[in-house]
């Protein structure tokens, strides 16, 4: 067995991957258990395996004690000076206790052991291997697909991506290779198990990083992501270099870049817009291709803002089901309330009392502090956040239910 045993520790370090010490440790630990299982429970024992000869021994460890109260356990200092002068109350001392037909038991044991180490260790290394790409972009290929998940080959693991995770009317077809955004990625007693989307808002900014060697280098920079998967989407961007116009290094020559991360998400609108520090020019930029003509702020309320736009432009600010409107609250986080041009009027003189109140109550002390809290929505409703599958219990074998 022992020339049989460091042939088998050789091939699972070499072939596997797993270093041949953990392997042994885990080996000596399982002899522990075994022999006590056969010889005794009280011992206090340990095993030791020679990577030369690969034959197991087990020591029998004794404490030098002044009063013995358990002989498994203890040696008395008389006996233990007897052994060696030098030995001290408190000190450990080995006496060899192998048994002849150990190494049976050894062959046993260590069969399930190193089946159980190695893939362990195999799940531990996989883990450590894609926990690295966890928001970050991997490419991989479908390997099947039932009415809730679409299982998706990333090389050594197989990712799962939840319907919600999935593009609205994005076929999903075996063999199809598609990049995706990796969101989570847990660690569990059944391995590995690694969530992916291709509806997640960072899935646009690592395809930007992709295609924009400005964004990947820092010189261009997206400050925020507002996006209706499949649908359209707006990307707000910023320069740090004045000399380089944001939009349309984003854009790229004749719309090259941004009709690479179209085609890469089926077809997706994309509106670029420059983001600005001035809110009032952020929403304008934000409401494109709409004209806004004016911008106003509620006192009380500094992330309220209602826009007013031409009568004409009116439908086109506010976009098929309100999607442009909506699509700019969330990027810019203001909640917003857009008029046509023929009711300024009627609204500033509204609003000329709302600031005069507010005024008084500011000089009075009466005023509360100013709501801050960010309104993702024309109709005040939060973005929904990407909804994540429930943590699977199995890797090979994936549950179909969601709650």
């Amino acid at each position: 067995m022992s020339k049989e045993m460091l042939r088998a520790l050789d091939a699972i370090e070499e072939e596997k991957g797993v270093d041949k010490k953990i392997v042994i440790d885990a080996l000596e630990k399982s002899l522990v258990a075994a022999y006590k299982r056969h010889y005794g429970q009280a011992e206090n024992v340990e095993v030791i395996f020679n990577e030369k000869t690969g034959d197991f021994k087990v020591n029998q460890v004794k404490t030098v004690a002044d009063i013995v109260f358990d002989s498994q356990l203890e040696i008395s200092i008389e006996d233990a000076l007897a052994l060696n002068p030098h030995y001290e109350i408190g000190d450990k001392i080995k006496f060899e206790q192998t048994p002849k037909d150990f190494g049976r038991i050894a062959a046993q044991t260590a069969k399930q052991v190193i089946m159980q180490t190695v893939r362990e260790e195999e799940r531990t290394i996989i883990y450590n291997e894609y926990s690295q790409y966890e928001n970050d972009i991997m490419t991989g290929t479908v390997e099947r697909k039932d009415n809730k998940f679409v299982f998706v080959n990333l090389g050594k693991i197989e990712a799962v991506m939840s319907k919600a995770d999935q593009i609205r009317n994005e076929a999903y077809n075996p063999h199809d290779r598609l990049k995706v955004f990796v969101y989570r990625v847990n660690k569990t007693t059944k391995g590995p198990q690694i969530s992916v989307s291709r509806t997640h808002p960072d899935l646009l900014k690592r395809l930007f990083e992709q295609e924009v060697p400005e964004i990947f280098d820092g010189v261009v920079e997206i400050m925020s992501v507002a996006r209706e998967a499949g649908d359209r989407s707006k990307v707000a961007v910023r320069s740090h270099d004045e000399n380089i116009d944001p939009v349309g290094t984003v854009v790229g020559p004749k719309g090259a870049r941004v009709q690479a991360v179209v085609n890469e998400l089926s077809g997706e609108n994309m509106d670029i817009v420059e983001y600005s520090a001035d809110p009032v020019q952020y929403i304008q930029n934000a409401l494109n291709p709409a004209e806004v003509l004016a911008v106003y702020f509620e006192a009380e309320n500094p992330r309220q803002a209602t826009v007013i736009v031409a009568n004409d432009q009116l439908s086109l600010a506010i976009g098929k089901r309100g999607q442009n409107a909506r699509l700019a609250a969330r990027l810019t986080g203001f909640k917003i309330d857009i008029k046509p041009e023929n009711e300024e009027d009627d609204f500033l003189e509204g609003y000329d009392v709302r600031m005069e109140e507010y005024e008084k109550k500011k000089e009075s002390g009466e005023l509360a502090e100013p709501a801050t809290d960010e309104v993702s929505d024309v109709e005040e409703v939060e973005d929904a956040p990407v909804s994540e599958p429930e943590v699977l219990e199995e890797t090979d074998e994936v549950i179909s239910e969601e709650e």
